[in-house]
């Protein structure tokens, strides 16, 4: 259906693409996987026409035997979305946050010609029911703010889907989404090539992932396409040096030293926090709706604590109510004995420092690295060695002194987190809270990242409260995990001991959703490795 011939591409003088050449058959499943920067989503772009300015393609990207990189700017617009349809990794920014769902999935058609406005709110309707969401439910009226994350990529695909193109590119549709939404997602996608008989591209650095669905799947390393096969075959053999690299990040195991100690550092007893809903009448008793019933547990002194559940289910609520950035309607928290649950001096909330999902997000783009990092010294004023520790900082994550000087938009992914990291490190506090701080990085990338934060702790004596929706992230870095379920632990143990043997139904429908590479599938590759 689709053919890709010697495609190179370069923005000025730097080189991005290097002769990639890969052919996708109607029906298939195409996976494309590699780290940050390897030019994935930039073939993808460059397939969709919708290079940044300066960017020239040569070779040859053939649509049924009509070569794209030859067309008109006019002739691209009729082909996307009828021939050519796209699924962006961030949801909320691919959507208009100003327009109802049911307007943006009828524009596609309005545009293209297909339908007037009153029958394309009708096939609109009739897209979103093939994606679940449902009128009942899901009315055309709703907004993107109201919806969850996995439902508003379920628009996404609605939207990618509406003029029935030939072709779907998938570029990291489920990174930021928990196991069970992610596995309904690839669900509806492989449900999608079976039933329109489409092709689909799918982008991803989740090795896991890429065996579940992809028929073909072919690694890509600074531009090139180092190594194509069927899916099982590259899985087996991994004959690049590079394949058997990023299958060997992908099951890394951080070297972590158990230093607990029996002392709780942080205590939560019956936490309560209630939220209040509108009223349905005008004298009626204002609802309210609870995200956090009655929770309990407690954080030793050099502990690795994971807490996991999909979203929705009161993680972030719990979390931010920990961080004192949320009233409690019942209950109390207790860090060092000192109740925080109705307030935190100072020198507490300096004891207990959070790195978010989104570095770049939680970062003041017109700030450099110094004042980033040296943001927490409000806390305890800022002090006369404030330069030396912010290069000490900057060092312990594995970065230069030099760096400080520098702006956010000068790093990658993976150093943006090593920054966000310093940031915590410098108040030395004594328990970090990471908000699914590894869960938007590829795996090479969250290998390092994990590594760190072991060094981290065994050299600082920090206590880590794991918020993911990663499992496997949390097996390997977790010394007990909590399971978190409509505002409640369900369950809780030793992590090893949870994962081997789950007790609660809600534990092993999130287990059995984890995408995981066929252990059938590693034994050759070992045996060459």
């Amino acid at each position: 259906m689709i053919d890709t011939r010697n495609l190179s591409l370069s923005i000025g003088e730097t080189e991005i693409l290097h002769d990639v050449s890969f052919s996708i058959a109607p029906g298939e499943v195409f996976g494309l996987v590699g780290e940050s920067g390897s030019g994935k989503s930039m073939t993808a772009l460059a397939m969709m026409g919708l290079l940044p300015s300066g960017g020239i393609a040569t070779g040859q990207i053939s649509l049924e035997g009509e070569d794209l990189l030859h067309l008109s700017e006019t002739q691209m617009c009729d082909l996307r979305g009828r021939q050519l349809g796209m699924i962006f990794q961030e949801p909320m920014t691919a959507l208009n946050p100003v327009q109802t769902i049911g307007d943006q999935v009828a524009e596609t058609l309005i545009v293209h010609g297909v339908a007037q406005r009153s029958e394309a709110k009708e096939i609109a309707r009739e897209r979103l029911n093939r994606v679940g969401l449902t009128e009942d439910r899901f009315p055309l009226s709703r907004y993107p703010h109201e919806l969850s994350g996995g439902q508003r990529q379920r628009v996404c695909i609605a939207l990618a889907i509406a003029l029935r193109p030939k072709i779907l590119i998938a570029d990291e549709p489920t990174t930021a989404l928990d196991v069970t939404t992610q596995a309904g997602i690839l669900e509806l996608l492989l449900e999608l090539v079976r039933d329109e008989g489409m092709a689909l591209m799918l982008i991803t650095h989740d090795l896991a992932v890429t065996a579940q669905i992809a028929d073909r799947v072919a690694v890509m390393e600074k531009g090139r396409i180092v190594e194509q096969n069927t899916t099982r075959t590259l899985f087996e053999t991994r004959k690049h040096a590079y394949t058997r690299a990023l299958f060997a990040a992908s099951t890394h195991q951080p070297s972590r030293e158990a230093r607990v100690e029996d002392t709780p550092l942080l205590s939560v007893t019956k936490a309560v926090r209630d939220y209040r809903l509108p009223r349905r009448t005008v004298f009626g008793k204002t609802p309210l709706f609870r995200a956090v019933n009655e929770v309990s547990f407690d954080i030793r002194r050099g502990e690795s604590l994971g807490l996991v559940g999909e979203s929705g289910c009161g993680k972030s609520t719990l979390t931010r109510a920990i961080l004192g950035l949320e009233p409690l309607q019942g209950g109390r928290i207790t860090l060092n004995g000192d109740d925080i649950s109705t307030g935190m001096t100072p020198d507490l909330r300096a004891k207990m420092q959070v790195v978010f999902q989104d570095p770049y997000g939680s970062f003041n783009p017109r700030h450099t690295v110094a004042r980033i990092i040296a943001e927490p010294f409000h806390l305890m004023g800022r002090p006369v060695d404030a330069e030396d520790q912010i290069a000490r900082a900057l060092t312990e994550v594995g970065l230069t002194p030099d760096d400080m000087r520098k702006y956010p938009h000068e790093f990658s992914g993976g150093q943006r987190q090593r920054i966000a990291i310093a940031r915590a490190l410098i108040t030395r506090p004594e328990l970090i809270l990471l908000d699914e701080a590894v869960s938007a990085l590829d795996v090479r990338v969250r290998a390092q990242v994990l590594d760190l934060l072991a060094d981290l702790q065994a050299s600082h004596d920090l206590s880590y409260l794991f918020v993911s929706h990663d499992l496997s992230v949390v097996r390997r870095i977790t010394d007990r995990v909590m399971v978190m379920k409509s505002g409640e632990i369900v369950e809780s143990g030793e992590t090893e001991a949870v994962f081997q043997n789950p007790q609660h139904t809600y534990t092993q429908t999130l287990i059995a959703a984890a995408p995981a590479i066929p252990e059938d599938w590693t034994h050759g590759a070992q045996d060459a490795g």
